[in-house]
């Protein structure tokens, strides 16, 4: 009898020992609730950083652009390709003016995408639109945003000196 006695105290202190049903559940619950306020906390926080790394390739290309004209005598056209004449040596009509490309005026590798993976815009400013403003840049230089739409609210513009701060380079 005594051995009787010993082995159901035994067994009823392995079946206590373990975690129930409900508890395991309890914590699976907790994890999910605490996981789902991080991504609620770090969702803005992503399109912030997707916002300022637009800026910032904007204003790296913007800084080619301006290197590439001071070399070239002008900022690339479509017929140099645009944006491309950055990275690789475009055919030039004048054989001089491919002597003065000392590009590329990007690193190797860099990509002409912005985080949502629309390609940067690059327009040139009309000519007679130029002497209207003056001190404004004569190329436009922009992403369409996460829309994917140009001149929308959430566009990400290269900022200047006339346009407004405000409108065209914080982040919403």
């Amino acid at each position: 009898m005594i051995v009787d006695i010993s082995r159901n105290l035994a067994r009823k202190r392995r079946a206590g020992a373990g975690f129930t049903l409900i508890e395991i559940l309890l914590v699976i619950v907790i994890i999910l609730m605490l996981a789902a306020a991080l991504v609620a906390y770090m969702i803005p926080q992503q399109k912030a950083a997707e916002r300022n790394t637009t800026k910032l390739l904007l204003q790296q290309v913007g800084s080619a652009l301006d290197t590439y004209r001071l070399n070239i005598g002008h900022y690339p056209n479509e017929q140099e390709g645009g944006l491309e004449a950055l990275l690789k040596k475009p055919t030039f009509e004048n054989e001089r003016l491919g002597d003065k490309w000392p590009g590329p005026y990007l690193k190797p590798g860099t990509q002409l995408d912005d985080p949502w993976g629309n390609k940067i815009r690059y327009e040139l400013a009309e000519r007679t639109t130029d002497s209207d403003k003056t001190g404004a840049l004569p190329y436009k230089l922009f992403s369409v945003g996460p829309d994917g739409q140009p001149d929308t609210d959430d566009d990400v513009k290269l900022a200047t000196e006339t346009t407004d701060s405000t409108t065209s380079s914080t982040p919403k």
